[in-house]
Order: structure tokens, then sequence, then C-alpha cells
């Protein structure tokens, strides 16, 4: 039998004797012990508790004839007869750990057994026991087993006990508990069936008996309509049917739950209720008592006809109460309801006390009755007894039916965003006044940042604290919270169960935590706590700590179980805000490295950018700066439609494409027609995808320009994308009439460039549509809003991001925004040289020594020999395949680059030329000179272009010939 109870007792070889031992040395048994024990033999510990003197007190002011024990002598009695010949001890403890009660298998167990054994009165609650059944099924206010070596008190090693709390169904209140004892040889698992069973039929018991006081109540009702004066009746005593005047079940419902409220008010009133459809009734609240002493509160409902008043009588020599209209929370009634048609309002009941009048033979109204007034209520007017009860029971049924509200609003409430800290603020805003007084929550920063939490119990940040009033000393929200084992909070979270600690002054591990801290709190009034983990998944995620100060009456079991529905809602909610957050994150950290991290050193233009992402998620824009030949630079930015990591993946594989199709140097029309294209495939590609759950490509847009500082010229097109904003030095800023063209992905237009010259200085503004556009913004207003901060050209482009962003973007933007600003510079004429060529090879040599006096000129004289080679080969290659006219050009910007134009279109390509060939080697030595060189076409021709460092190359003597090196000898 020992084997089963080892089962989850201890653990690596540790037997449940030497945790105890290595527990009272001091020593760590964390794992090897079930943590309710661990949990009980700390707690005993700090109270100074010692195995060898757990002395128990003994009371005497025990209700040895309460409902407790009415209801469970016949339990007992059948336990006592289940077990006879068997060493067993039945005990019944109320709910301060008292024994009411004891039964023995063997009767003759009593002579051998101690006196705090045997006999009634001692009080084994676990702050003078220590770890035992009975206290710990209070503490735990669950089934509790205690095996042997796990008791704390040295007298108990050798027993074994379960024990079991026994509630008041109505209320929830533990009303005591039920415990059996056994030696720990006789342990068996099959008792925790048999004690639960025997508790739930106490409870039961518990249920009946005030089931039997309303019927009682309800008795002393009809008895004394049945003696009133002109209240006889026919048949079952009835008069009148509130069914054929109208009142459905809806109507019914109502009426239930206003009676209710009213039973738990325990006052004389009359209040009228408002019924769908128009009609009114009046419902009238007395007291009533029974013949046995059992005191309550009878509700009936009269409908009045038009223009009737109805008076509530009062008691003798005080004045009526009038009618009020008042506003009722509904309730959902626990108690014993019945609508049944009723006599007129019955009169003073037989058993009713000297002096006090209770009901009232009369009609309110009728002439002779004590403190009536207003007029008689006609004899055809249907009334009806709606509701009988006492006042408490109406209390818990109002509880209940609030409780129920709580969590229905809170399903509401609760999780309105994706953010995690805000879901955790709503949490306690729901909970604040209604069913705590102050509320912390307690996050590990692995879940602030949307990461899963390795270990909850450690790391935890104050991210929440909400009360009823902020001078609570509560640890302050954004401070690191380091809590020790045996404070509620952690507890909770070892086990996954919320834990209660209805009187703080007794929560001996809550107050070690830190006393000073402690003592601050109860000096506040802070008396009760509930301590909840927050689960998810089967995932800690941190915990929540509900205090009551205001209310005199501690935390329950309702209360406990309220406070873990909260919980639990609040962590499915802050769980899909922590998943959210790190997808979000995810997605921001792609959609980063997606983008530029830096822009390309050039001097065509002064550039800064920024990216937003939406509050809503991370979506598609992207921006990019791409120095193309001839000291141009192009300027690009575009939108994906949709957001998350598909919009960003996409945004990433058009970028790249962008950058490719430049490299071509390809105008911006014939860059936009190839990112439609491959949109386009894109699109044709994600419809098997899409078509298999996957999101498909809605669409981009885009707007590319190309500034060439030489010209000063700005060429650009646009698909689908808001145009840019040009601030001009004096600053005007316009939104230049560019040719929209269609989105990317549709295909079949033509995409239009528009050329416009930028002077020195002038700011060109790149952005997305969601730094104007939004469902809840008017377009014309942003648009204004962007001119009037653009309109500082003395601004550099990193300030006039910042000042866009902070006047143009919205608090809380429903799309992300890419925003790039690039201020324009010129190649000074001084540092450009152009020649015109004639188509005559016997030119070349003329060419060669005008760029040698230039190079000279401009300080360049280190690479004069490899410009003559590079622009030799380039200026015979134009003669001898090339049309004229054919122009050089040199630029000096941060290389050298050397441009050769002619009217042809017909493009040089590098090949290997084989040892027997007499040609081949032009542009292979070009290569080798240069450290780029390209084409690109224009309107008249082409351009072969070279770039060359300021520096002979190698940047040492010698150098230069090392180049010819891999040339094939001729």
């Amino acid at each position: 039998m020992w084997e089963v109870i080892g089962m989850g007792l201890a653990g690596e070889g540790i037997g449940p004797a030497r945790a105890r031992e290595q527990f009272l040395r001091e020593g760590s048994v964390e794992g090897a012990v079930r943590s309710p024990i661990l949990n009980s033999w700390q707690r005993s510990r700090s109270l100074g508790l010692t195995p060898e003197g757990c002395e128990l007190p003994f009371r005497q002011d025990l209700d040895l004839d309460g409902r407790l024990v009415r209801a469970a002598v016949p339990v007992l009695d059948r336990l006592q007869s289940r077990f006879a010949g068997r060493n067993m001890n039945v005990s019944l403890a109320d709910g301060r750990g008292a024994v009411l009660q004891r039964r023995f298998g063997e009767a003759s167990l009593v002579r051998h057994l101690a006196a705090i054994q045997s006999v009634p009165g001692f009080v084994f609650a676990e702050q003078f026991g220590g770890t035992n059944g009975i206290g710990l099924a209070l503490a735990e206010r669950q089934l509790i087993n205690v095996y042997g070596a796990e008791h704390f008190a040295e007298r108990s090693q050798s027993s074994a006990c379960a024990a079991v709390p026994v509630r008041d169904l109505l209320s929830g209140r533990i009303e005591g508990v039920l415990c059996l004892g056994f030696p720990l040889t006789d342990a068996d698992t099959a008792l925790n069936t048999v004690i639960r069973k025997a508790a739930g039929v106490i409870e039961r018991r518990l249920l009946e008996q005030s089931s039997t006081r309303e019927r009682a109540l309800l008795q002393a009702y009809l008895d004394a309509r049945r003696h009133a004066p002109g209240g006889e009746t026919s048949g079952n005593g009835q008069l009148g049917e509130l069914a054929e005047s109208g009142l459905d079940w809806r109507d019914q419902m109502i009426l239930r739950e206003k009676a209710t409220e009213l039973i738990t008010s325990a006052q004389r009133a009359a209040v009228e209720v408002s019924l769908p459809g128009g009609r009114r009734v009046t419902l009238l609240s007395r007291p009533v008592t029974s013949a046995s002493g059992v005191e309550g509160i009878v509700i009936e409902a009269v409908l009045p006809s038009a223009h009737q008043r109805v008076a509530v009588p009062a008691e003798a020599g005080t004045p009526a109460t009038p009618l009020a209209e008042q506003v009722l929370t509904p309730a959902t009634p626990l108690a014993e309801q019945v609508l049944t048609p009723a006599a007129p309002l019955p009169g003073r009941l037989p058993d009713a006390a000297p002096g006090r009048a209770v009901a009232t033979a009369r009609r309110p109204g009728t002439p002779g009755m004590p403190g009536a007034t207003g007029s008689t209520a006609p004899d055809s007017a249907a009334r009806g007894l709606v509701m009988v009860g006492e006042p408490g029971v109406g209390t818990y049924a109002v509880a209940a039916r609030r409780r129920l509200e709580l969590l229905s609003e809170a399903s509401t409430r609760i999780g309105t965003t994706l953010d995690v800290s805000r879901t955790a603020h709503e949490l306690a805003e729901m909970a604040v006044p209604r069913l705590a007084d102050f509320i912390t929550i307690d996050l590990p920063a692995a879940v602030l940042r949307g990461e899963e939490p390795t270990d909850p119990r450690s790391g935890l940040h104050r991210t929440v604290v909400h009360g009823i009033r902020d001078d609570c000393p509560f640890y302050p929200a954004g401070e690191q919270v380091d809590l020790r084992p045996t404070t509620p909070q952690l507890r909770c979270l070892a086990a996954g169960e919320p834990v209660l600690e209805p009187d703080l002054r007794a929560a001996t591990g809550w107050i070690a935590q830190d006393p000073g801290h402690a003592q601050e709190l109860l000096d506040h009034h802070v008396h009760s706590l509930i301590a909840v983990p927050l689960l998810a998944r089967g995932i800690a995620l941190g915990v929540a700590s509900f205090y009551r100060s205001a209310d005199p009456a501690p935390f329950g079991d309702d209360d406990r179980s309220l406070a873990q529905e909260l919980a639990t809602r609040a962590a499915i909610c802050i769980d899909n805000a922590r998943r959210y957050t790190r997808e979000h994150t995810m997605v921001l950290a792609l959609q980063r490295s997606l983008l530029p991290h830096s822009f390309p050193e050039q001097n065509a233009v002064e550039v800064a950018s920024r990216y937003m992402p939406a509050e809503s998620g991370v979506g598609g824009d992207w921006f990019d700066v791409i120095p193309l030949s001839g000291t141009r630079i192009a300027l690009i930015v575009g939108d994906v439609v949709g957001h998350g990591m598909h919009a960003a993946a996409t945004m990433g594989r058009l970028r790249i494409a962008a950058r490719n199709f430049a490299e071509l140097d390809l105008g911006p029309d014939e860059v936009l027609t190839h990112l439609d294209n491959l949109v386009g495939r894109l699109d044709r590609d994600e419809d098997t995808a899409e078509a298999a759950g996957s999101p498909g490509i809605i669409g981009a847009t885009c707007l590319y320009a190309i500034y060439d500082p030489t010209s000063q010229q700005c060429v650009m097109a646009r698909s689908g994308h808001p145009p840019p904003a040009i601030v001009r030095p004096d600053g005007t800023v316009t939104f230049p009439d560019l040719p929209a063209g269609p989105p990317l992905g549709l295909g079949g237009l033509p995409f239009e460039t528009a050329a416009f010259h930028l002077t020195e200085g002038s700011q060109l503004v790149l952005y997305t549509d969601g730094l104007i556009q939004g469902s809840h913004r008017d377009f014309d207003r942003a648009l204004d809003r962007l001119r009037h901060a653009l309109a500082h050209p003395d601004r550099s482009p990193e300030d006039t991001c910042e000042a866009v962003l902070r006047t143009v973007v919205p608090d809380h933007p429903t799309d992300d925004i890419a925003l790039l600003v690039a201020r324009t510079r010129i190649l000074a004429p001084h540092r450009i040289a152009t020649w015109d060529v004639a188509s005559d090879p016997a030119c070349v040599s003329g060419i060669r020594a005008a760029v040698t006096r230039q190079l000279a000129e401009w300080g360049l004289d280190e690479v004069v020999f490899a410009t003559e080679l590079l622009l030799s080969e380039l200026v015979t290659n134009a003669i001898r395949y090339g049309t004229g006219p054919i122009q050089v050009r040199l630029l000096h910007d941060r290389t050298l680059i050397c441009e050769v134009s002619d009217t042809s279109s017909t493009a040089p390509h590098l090949r290997h030329a084989a040892t027997t060939d007499e040609g081949g080697r032009g542009l292979f030595l070009v290569a080798q000179l240069a450290q780029a060189w390209g084409t690109r076409y224009t309107a008249d021709g082409k351009v072969i272009w070279a770039e060359c460092a300021l520096e002979a190359p190698g940047g040492k003597p010698g150098a230069i010939e090392a180049h010819f090196d891999d040339i094939p000898a001729i």
C-alpha cells in the first residue's frame, strides 16, 4: 500500500521522512515534497511551531446542535457503520478547525487514543497543529491527504488522514471539515472517493435545511392568508390568475429578479416595475415569520388598473412608505421560486411577536388600515405571490447574478487590443471595485517582449497597480519584484491554482516577504488576498493579486472562483497579445532588415528617411536610394498592399528586383514596367497558394525618380502612388502633376514619365499613402499639414523628417508609413569636361592630350596613364563600331567617370580572346582598369561609361603594369 502513497510524494529517491528531516535542518526539498505539504511546512515554521510543541487549544463554546451537526449526524452514523471493526477515526470539525463530532470504526479505540484524538473540542487549525488534515483542508480549501512524515507534529508520524471542506452550497462558505484518520499502513486512495461523497451528502442536507426554512415561510404565508378576513378561497385557496392578465415567462422572469432584490434589502417596500410593452406591475415586500420563528420576506405582485396608486402598510406607529420608482439590478434567484396566484395580502400572523405589525387583511388603501394612503385597488386587480425567502438567501442570489454579469461584461471589455500591458490594465479595471479594492499584476519581462516565459516565477515585473484609491503602498508599477517561494503569488504559480488568504494577518508567507511593507498594507486595512496564476495553454504568463480592504467581509471560495475565471479570460487575451507582439516584432525585424540600413556614399543628394509601422501590424512600405552611372541617383518608394509577414516578404522581393532593374540603367518608366510584370507573375504564382489557404498578393504601388546633378533634371514615374512633394529653396511647396499610372500587377497600360528642373538646395519628398490617408482622416487637411511642415527650406532632411512625423503622422496610425527626403546638390561646372570627337581614328591622340591636360588641371596626375588607356579603347570602339556624333565627357566626383556617347544602339560585350585572336581585348582592358563600367541607353543612342579611382590602381608604382599580367599574349 505504501507504493500508492509514495507516488507523487517524494522524488529522486528521497522518502517523506528524509525530506522532513532535511527541511527541519533548513535544507532544500523543492521538488521532493508535494507543494501543499511544503507550503504548510513553511507556514508552520514561520509561525514558530516545532514538531514537539504543537499544542492544541480546547474550546468549550461549540455549537454541538447546530445546522452543520444536524446535517452531518446521519452521514457520520453511516460512515461509522461502514468502517465497523476497522481502525478508523471519523471526525467533523467546524469552520475554525474545532472538532464537533468523533466516530470510531472500532469502539475500543477510544480507550487507547489520546484526548486530542478522541474528545471533541480540540482545535486542529494549522496555526496550532501545524500540517494536519483538518488544518490543511481549511488552509488549502480542498481535499487533502496527509501521510505519515508529512505531518508536522511528531505525534502523527505513524498515521494518515484524508480531509475535505464542507460548504454551504448557497453561500459557498466553508461550514466545516470532514476528516478520516487511519494508520499509515491502511492508506488507500479509494478513501478519497468515500469522503468526497460523504461531504457532498452533508452539503445537500445543509441545502435541504435552507429549503425547509423557505417552505416553512411559504406555509406561514398561506396560513395567514387563509385566516385573513375575506381571504377564504375555493379549491386550493387561490384568488385571481396572474397568467390570465397577460404575464408571459419573460415578464415573470423580470419580476423574480426584482423580487430577489427586495428580499435582499429585507425591508417593507413597494416598487413599480416596468415590463415590455409598457405595462407596469407593483411589487410589495412584507416580512413574514413561520411558526418555528424563521423570519423572511414575502413578495407579491399587483397589477393595478389605470390611475391607481398602491401604498405600503407601515409598522405600527410609523408613517407609511410611499411608492417609489426604483431601478433595480437584475438577479438570478437561487432560492425556491413560485409564481402562483394569491389572495389579498395576509393579515397578522398568529405567531407574530407582540406589537409587531406583519401584514394586514385589507388591501392597501382600505379604510382602517394603519398608515394606508392613496385610493383603493379595485377587487378585480390581479395579484399573486412572486417569491418568499430569507434575506441571506436573496443576498447570495444577487451576488451570483452580479458575478455572472461581471463575467459577461469581462468577455467584451478584456482583450480589446493586442497590447499585453493594456490587456492587463483591462483586467484590473474590470475587477476593481466590483470584486476587489486593489489589484496588482506581475508579468515576466519575456511576456512583455512577446516571448514565452521559461520560468514565470523569476524576472517578474510589476505591470499594473490599480485600486479604489492611490495611497495604498503597493510596490509601484514598472519595477522588478523579487518574491519569496512562500508568498501566495509564487505558491499559486508553482501549483497552477489560485491561492486564497482570507486573513492576511495570519498569512505568514505573505508577511515574511517584507514584514515592514506588509504592516503598511495592513495599516491601510488591506485584509484579504487572492493570488491567481495567469494560465493560457498550460503556460503561466504571470500572476494577478486581488486585495480587499473596504469591504469588511473577506474573500471566499466564490470570490476565488470568480477571480480565477476573470484571470483565465484575461490570460487568454494576454497570450494572444503576447503572440501578436512576438509576431509583430518578428515581422518588424524582417521589415527593417529588408529596408536599407544605411545609404551609399554619393554627392548627388543629402538624404534622410523614416519608417513607422502601423499599430495594427507591419505592412509592406519600403524605400531605397540607388547610385547610378554618371553621378546620378535613383530614389524609390513603394507600398505593398496588406500587412504582416507576407506583405513584408513581398516588399523585400520587390526592393531587390527594383535594385536589379536600376542596375541596368533603365528609365523610370521601364523600371516600373519590369516591376509590373514581376508583380503580375508573383500574383499568378500566389493563386495556387491562396487556394491552399495562403494569402495572395493584392497589389503594390511605387514611385521611381532619377536625379542628375550635372543637369539638375529629375525624371519621375509612378504607378498608383501619391505624387512627391517638391520644396523649392524659397520655401514654395508643390505637388507636381505627375501621371498616376496603374498600380503594379494590373498590366496592359504604359507608364509615363515627367521631368522637372530642381535648383540646388531643393528638397524632393517621397512618401507612402499612410502619411496622409486614413479612414478617419480628412485628406485635404492632412495634405495642408504636410505642406506646412515642409515649407521650411532651411531645415536639413533629418529635421524635415522629424517635423513631418511630429505634425502630420496621427497618434495611432492605421497604416505604415515610409518617408524619404532628399536635398539636391549639383556637380560644379568646373568638374565637368566635354569634348566632341570626329569619327576619325586620327583624333584619338588629340583626345588623349586634352584629357591629360584636364586631369593635370584637376590634380589627378596619378591616374593619367590609366585614363589615357581606357579612353583610347572606348573612343576607338565608338569610332570603329558606332555612329557619329561622338562625345567624350569626364566627371570629377568621388571617382573619375569617363563617358563616351554615340548615336548607335549597339552595346559592346566583354569576351575572352583566344591566344591566336588579333582583337577582342579592349573591353577586357577597360574592365581591368576601371572600378565599374557599363552601358546606358539614351533617347539619341547610348553611353559607355567607366569609373576610375582617384589614385593609381594599387596605390604604388608598377601597379598599373600588374593589371596587364592577366591579358592573354598576342
